[in-house]
């Protein structure tokens, strides 16, 4: 992953779940050329990495700050990519690529609906957390070249195990590669009595579940 980043106020910094993603990005092998997108970019660091492999990279982000962000890392570090703020299936209708690489808000949180501002962009995700990995599970078959691999990081309050299954409904391979156990943040923390009530986290828990989702088209 690329080090000393600018992550401003408001921009999601790299954090346990973007090193995760970095570890199970690390494995996959990169054709010369080949096209790379990353989903919520944040600062950008997934995005740079996979440019310094050389790959063809666009990196989406619904945050004008996390786009700015990502586009003057770049500068800094010489490396050349497409940045694009908006949705990540609107932005890039039509176009297929090799590796997908998705770090999606998947906090769960009692609003039914995604903020429209805030930093609580990059994480809130509605009372499972999966409103943002569901679309990305309906999406990624046709985001993805014959060969192609979607690389997927979320809590395990999200259920891992229906994001195989849904992934799978639409024709992909997929299982988990990678698994992690992190400290509960502030956020977290925050909203304690609200996830033990929902069932979501058990009672005085103080560790999380990071998984890696692997899914790739035939």
């Amino acid at each position: 992953m690329t080090p000393r980043l600018l992550a401003p106020p408001g921009v999601y910094r790299p954090q346990a779940d973007t090193r995760l993603l970095d570890e199970a990005f690390a494995r996959e092998e990169l054709r010369p050329a080949a096209t790379v997108m990353e989903i919520g970019t944040g600062t950008g660091a997934l995005a740079l990495h996979a440019a310094s492999r050389g790959a063809r990279v666009t990196a989406v982000d619904i945050s004008w700050p996390a786009v700015v962000t990502t586009y003057v890392n770049a500068l800094r570090h010489r490396l050349s990519l497409r940045v694009v703020h908006g949705d990540f299936a609107l932005r890039t209708r039509g176009q297929r690529f090799d590796l997908v690489l998705a770090n999606p808000p998947y906090v769960p949180c009692p609003d039914v609906r995604l903020p429209r501002r805030g930093a609580e962009r990059a994480w809130d995700a509605g009372p499972t957390g999966r409103l943002i990995i569901d679309r990305i599970c309906a999406t990624t078959a046709s985001l993805l070249r014959p060969g192609g691999v979607l690389l997927m990081v979320h809590s395990g309050m999200c259920g891992p195990r229906t994001t195989v299954r849904r992934l799978e409904r639409s024709g992909l391979t997929a299982r988990i590669v990678l698994h992690a156990s992190v400290p509960w943040g502030p956020v977290l923390r925050a909203r304690r009595a609200w996830l033990e009530g929902e069932g979501l986290a058990c009672e005085g828990a103080e560790w999380e579940e990071l998984v890696i989702v692997r899914a790739q088209r035939p």
